[in-house]
């Protein structure tokens, strides 16, 4: 009888790297820490990735490929109804949640974060992402002023306010922050309405 050998897919050692990053960061993770989470030689990995730089590249997209505004954004549906309770309920989507999944994934952003300040390689995947999301922003409130709802002054300064908060706040609440997180967003949002006498 032949024992087959189990077949180890590029995913499940992104998947390994991924929860190792989340525990030790991506510099004190090894290869041999992947591999033997995994249950391969330290070799194996090289069948699937050229390198560890390869393979942190991979992990960054593999964290990122749902992370754009529009996963939390409809703008689409948007109408002078909605456009409040919209950005307000995107931004709290936004904000991490008590699961360990959602705080893993920001302990490796951050991770990513402090390569991107040094390696070309991931700041600019990073600069996307941010773009992306004040580029949202822009969109959805020059669909508010369309609206009437908005101002159409310095649309361009709240979305990168916008970004910028929603940004921190989910920092602040990873690092378990006491803040009343729903509260501050739901002011930044009423911030950017226009004033009724």
């Amino acid at each position: 009888m032949t024992i087959k050998k189990r077949e180890i897919t590029s995913n499940q050692i992104i998947q390994a790297a991924y929860e190792l990053f989340a525990e030790y960061g991506v510099e004190r993770t090894s290869l041999g820490m992947i591999s033997k989470k995994v249950g391969i030689t330290k070799s194996s990995i090289y069948y699937h990735f050229d390198s560890k730089e390869e393979l942190i590249s991979r992990t960054f997209d593999h964290i990122f490929k749902d992370h754009y505004f529009a996963t939390y954004f409809n703008i689409a549906s948007v109408n002078r109804d909605t456009f409040v309770e919209t950005l307000y309920e995107g931004g709290l989507k936004m904000l991490p949640s008590g699961d360990e999944e959602h705080r893993s994934t920001l302990r490796v952003l951050s991770e990513f974060m402090m390569l991107a300040e040094r390696d070309e390689q991931f700041r600019t995947p990073l600069l996307k992402v941010q773009q992306d999301f004040v580029s949202g922003f822009f969109n959805l409130l020059a669909k508010g002023s369309e609206l009437g709802l908005i101002s159409p002054s310095n649309i361009e300064s709240k979305s990168k306010i916008l970004a910028l908060l929603i940004d921190n706040l989910s920092r602040c609440k990873m690092m378990k922050f006491e803040m009343e997180y729903p509260e501050i967003w739901k002011e930044a949002v009423y911030s950017m309405l226009i004033q009724k006498d």
